[in-house]
């Protein structure tokens, strides 16, 4: 199975490839669509071998682990990579009525696949020193992407966007030295087993250390003010995809690292990753209370939702991981979706201001019920995929008598109505207060369906989710096992050499 492991890295690396090559003969916007639906197939086939054969192991160039590079695929990382591919697919798509001429010829589709490339390597990992190399990639590919057109708060954005992240990599780098110094491996296989040896109290500080690196790529309090000074200024296809998976990559991290390697001190490290979890969602959502922009309040509301992911980590309990791998999957869809959602408003009304967009109900009512179903997935609405995710979170920490944690994850989600209610209000229901109608109409037919089709394509996952969510509530108690009793994951990598 070594070639299904490689395949969802290689493929979008060769997109990039081809597409860098047909960039100036209009070639290469259908080359990246191409390259993402065959990478959603090859997920696809990924997924269904790991639910049939249980967690995949592959030695890259035949070298046994732990001393070669290893590629993994447990439950988590196979649905990561799906989510990843569908989510590709819809921006790719996207891309063809969003990204301009200029933007191909400067290279946008090559960058955007070496980020797919990234963030797939990322999830199918099974060494540290290779996670960062492939956050890496993903950091130069987001940077060129950030950038790409050249206005000035893109290079703002851009500039606060690569500082944090290299402040990140150096810590992320520093707990890697000091880990392999202290066990003589990176493989996290290995690595699970290696820390029983090693000293705890330094071991302590060295997953503090990850869990500030991991948190400045997830954008937790106090470590996320890169993320709403940045993801409002690319195209929207970029914000996009930014949105749904750049921090959804150092969630999986943490996730990985905190059940895997560092579960030798939960009573410090959860605790701490409790207190980050309730001030994440809190300030977020303060933040996107006081915005006045849709991708601005789109932004802030992506801080406070990866306090949920947290919070399920942090509480460590069986349904708590099973609430957070459940919020993941959800989050990327929604979240995504959102963003999509407001490049077609921006399109139609000339701003993303909130005081000078309006009338898009009147004139575009299909758009406005597209918005209200992640509109309303991401407050909490039953019987939509967030309410399910909220739900599972929220008994978690009923069930652990976390009433203050719980009453926050409550609170947040009430405010989480208020800014999806401002943003309905005055980019929906009002008129526009300049008297232009917005006029969705006007858009040919190709450029229309290149809009609407991903918006309504992962509106109708949202959907599914929530109307059906047993199958993946039952998918994500799989993974939480999995996740929470890692033998089968050290066994598949490691092999004999356990």
């Amino acid at each position: 199975m070594t070639w299904l492991l490689a395949l969802p890295i290689a493929i979008p690396f060769l997109t990039a490839v081809f597409a860098y090559l047909a960039r100036n003969r209009g070639a290469g916007r259908w080359i990246s669509v191409t390259g993402s639906v065959v990478l959603l197939a090859v997920s696809g086939l990924l997924m269904s071998a790991v639910l049939e054969q249980g967690v995949l192991a592959g030695q890259m160039g035949g070298w046994a682990a732990p001393f070669g590079i290893t590629l993994v695929a447990d439950n988590l990382g196979a649905v990561m990579v799906v989510i990843t591919a569908i989510i590709a697919v819809a921006v790719s798509i996207y891309a063809l009525a969003d990204v301009d001429e200029a933007m191909e010829r400067l290279g946008y589709h090559a960058l955007f696949n070496v980020l797919i490339a990234g963030v797939c390597g990322a999830f199918l990992t099974g060494d540290l020193f290779n996670l960062y190399v492939w956050f890496e990639v993903m950091l130069i590919a987001s940077f060129g992407l950030l950038v790409l057109g050249g206005r000035a708060e893109q290079i703002d954005g851009g500039i606060k966007y690569v500082a944090l992240n290299l402040i990140s990599t150096i810590l992320f780098l520093s707990g890697i030295g000091l880990l392999y110094g202290m066990t003589g491996t990176l493989n996290m296989a290995d690595l699970s087993q290696a820390v029983e040896d090693a000293d705890q109290g330094l071991l302590t500080v060295v997953a503090v250390m990850f869990m500030i690196a991991f948190g400045v790529k997830s954008a937790v309090f106090p470590l996320f003010f890169w993320l709403p000074a940045s993801y409002h200024t690319p195209a929207f296809a970029v914000s996009a995809v930014f949105a749904g998976l750049l921090t959804k990559v150092g969630v999986y991290a943490m996730i990985r690292m905190f059940t895997l390697v560092f579960d030798h001190d939960t009573e410090l490290t959860h605790t701490i990753l409790l207190w980050v979890a309730g001030l994440t969602m809190v300030t977020g959502v303060l933040g996107a209370a006081a915005q006045n922009d849709f991708r601005r309040i789109l932004s802030f509301h992506i801080v406070s939702q990866i306090g949920y992911m947290i919070l399920g980590l942090a509480l460590l309990t069986p349904l708590a991981i099973v609430g957070a791998v459940f919020y993941l999957v959800h989050h990327i869809v929604v979240k995504a979706n959102l963003f999509l959602i407001a490049g077609v408003a921006q399109r139609l009304t000339g701003s993303t201001a909130l005081a000078k967009i309006g009338g898009l109900y009147k004139s575009a009512p299909l758009l406005a019920l597209l918005f209200l179903v992640p509109a309303f997935s991401l407050a909490g609405f039953p019987p939509l995929s967030g309410f399910w995710a909220k739900y599972i979170l929220v008994k978690a920490a009923l069930d652990v008598q976390g009433w203050v944690i719980a009453g926050v994850a409550l609170t947040v989600g009430l405010l989480t109505i208020y800014s999806m209610t401002k943003i309905w209000a005055a980019a929906f229901w009002e008129a526009h207060p300049d008297g232009v109608e917005p006029r969705l109409a006007a858009i040919d037919g190709r450029t229309r369906a290149a809009l609407l089709l991903p918006v309504a394509g992962l509106a109708a996952i949202t959907v599914v989710i929530g109307m059906a969510p047993e199958p993946f509530v039952a998918f994500a108690e799989a993974t939480a096992e999995q996740l929470l009793d890692p033998s089968a994951y050290v066994s598949a990598v490691l092999g004999e050499a356990r």
